[in-house]
């Protein structure tokens, strides 16, 4: 526990009265626009996600940290705030859902619940699309539902045209005491491309920048910039008694890897298919004393004398023909875990490691390291929080302890050998593989669909980071006899 500092970072959180009003195209054009104006910018997400947080990275130039009530508690959530808004001029939150929704009628894991830990004035953005006098009594509803948020602007989106725009103006001055902060143009232009679980990740397609760009613009054309910087600049000064790492390490690739450290070396699959990383994961491994190497799963043909290896999680649907056609790789990795490599997987991690990916009437040849075949389907097959309890010996985490985290998928396994693997949660909350069990282990392999974030499960990368440094010993010990 370090000394109570202060932060004063000026901060706001773009929140909604509900999903799909945009806050997250008013998030990125607000980055976007800010940055392009040479201000430094700290962005933020609330909850678990991973593909909001790419884009706001890229438009900011600062990684995106996700803040969440569900996996941390009040005072690491106010430490990685005020450890990560550092150097920064601004820092904006993202918000999720509505407001004030929650995982219970409290509102437990909110928005609202981030922006009174960290203090943060909101800005709501309201979906004006055929609306114009009753934005009024949403905007007092919001204000005054909880006397302990702080809802200090309003952004209306989707306005039709400079009628529409002046009434709903006129409804929220007359009855309203809130600023209108800015008011979005209704149009296809000013929005990011999505599918399934959200929008398509930054990584993965350059030519969606574009998109990016317009957006920002519109931002800059259409949002009160000073205005909002003056909302953010209200927010009282932090307290913090937690500290946290703030950079991330280096990750390196397989050419620059001397083989002379004495930490282990963990592979990390870094590619357009495995994008899905939490950063304090990785600074969590750094941290418990590994070195990492980024795999690219898509033109690596080979692995480094890797001691571990972590696959998180992304879209290898998209990307399946240009896996399965790297042959030797999966084939290296195959024997690897056959030779006792420690492997951790997280969604689409697992999906790499099985037999086969069946897609849109196609099956594409994966790893074949783990028994079974995975199905893509229309319909999400687990959505949310997850807990789990560890049932079974397995490399990573003693039986009987808890672990929470999340999963998004629209996979589900299918023609699995129960003969070959054993299962290390049972499921508390969530689905997992089968709405009772997840985790299959083989060998020194847990592969789930359940996401972790080291906040939250801090004992994870010290556990993979053990298994690396052992497996490096026997390879040692091996090689002198």
């Amino acid at each position: 526990m370090a000394m109570k500092k202060q932060n004063s970072v000026p901060r706001i959180l773009i929140a909604a009265p509900q999903g799909r009003s945009g806050k997250t195209t008013i998030t990125v054009g607000l980055v976007a626009a800010f940055t392009a104006r040479g201000i430094k910018v700290q962005p933020f997400k609330k909850g678990p996600d991973f593909i909001d947080p790419s884009w706001l990275t890229r438009v900011a130039g600062r990684t995106c940290r996700n803040l969440d009530p569900y996996l941390m508690d009040r005072d690491i959530i106010r430490a990685s705030f005020a450890n990560h808004s550092q150097g920064a001029d601004i820092s904006i939150v993202e918000g999720a859902m509505g407001l004030f929704d929650g995982v219970d009628v409290e509102g437990s894991g909110s928005a609202a619940e981030i922006a009174k830990i960290i203090k943060a004035p909101v800005i709501l953005v309201v979906n004006c699309a055929r609306m114009t006098r009753s934005v009024a009594a949403m905007v007092n509803g919001y204000r005054y539902f909880d006397p302990d948020v702080n809802v200090a602007g309003v952004i209306l989106n989707n306005v039709a045209r400079s009628r529409h725009e002046n009434i709903l103006r006129s409804s929220i001055e007359k009855y309203c005491d809130i600023p209108v902060l800015g008011a979005m143009p209704k149009g296809k232009q000013y929005t990011i491309p999505d599918r399934h679980l959200g929008l398509i990740p930054a990584a993965e397609d350059q030519s969606l920048h574009q998109a990016v760009e317009r957006v920002a613009e519109a931002a800059e054309k259409y949002l009160d910039l000073d205005k909002i910087m003056e909302v953010a600049s209200q927010a009282p000064a932090l307290d913090i008694e937690t500290e946290l790492p703030k950079a991330l390490p280096a990750i390196k690739r397989p050419r620059d890897i001397k083989g002379d450290s004495d930490r282990p070396l963990i592979g990390v699959m870094l590619d357009r298919s495995f994008t899905f990383y939490y950063p304090e994961n990785l600074e969590a491994l750094h941290g418990s004393g590994a070195e990492l190497v980024a795999i690219d799963a898509l033109n690596d043909t080979k692995l480094p004398d890797l001691d571990a290896l972590f696959i998180g999680g992304g879209f290898p649907e998209v990307l399946a023909g240009e896996l399965e056609k790297n042959n030797s790789l999966r084939s290296a990795i195959k024997n690897s875990i056959e030779q006792g490599l420690p492997v951790y997987a997280e969604c689409g991690g697992l999906m790499y490691l099985g037999r086969s990916i069946r897609w849109e009437g196609r099956a594409y040849q994966m790893v074949g390291a783990l028994p079974f075949d995975v199905e893509l389907t229309a319909k999400p097959q687990g959505h949310g929080y997850m807990e789990v309890e560890v049932c079974s010996e397995n490399p990573f985490f003693p039986v009987g302890s808890r672990i929470i985290g999340h999963e998004f998928h629209h996979s589900k396994v299918i023609n699995l050998d129960r003969n070959k693997v054993d299962f290390a949660y049972m499921v508390k909350r969530g689905w997992g593989i089968d709405g009772r069990q997840d985790g299959l282990i083989h060998k020194n392999v847990l592969a789930s669909y359940n996401h972790l974030h080291a906040l939250a499960v801090p004992s994870w990368a010290e556990s993979l980071v053990q298994r690396a440094r052992e497996y490096k010993m026997s390879k040692t010990k091996y090689c002198v006899q």
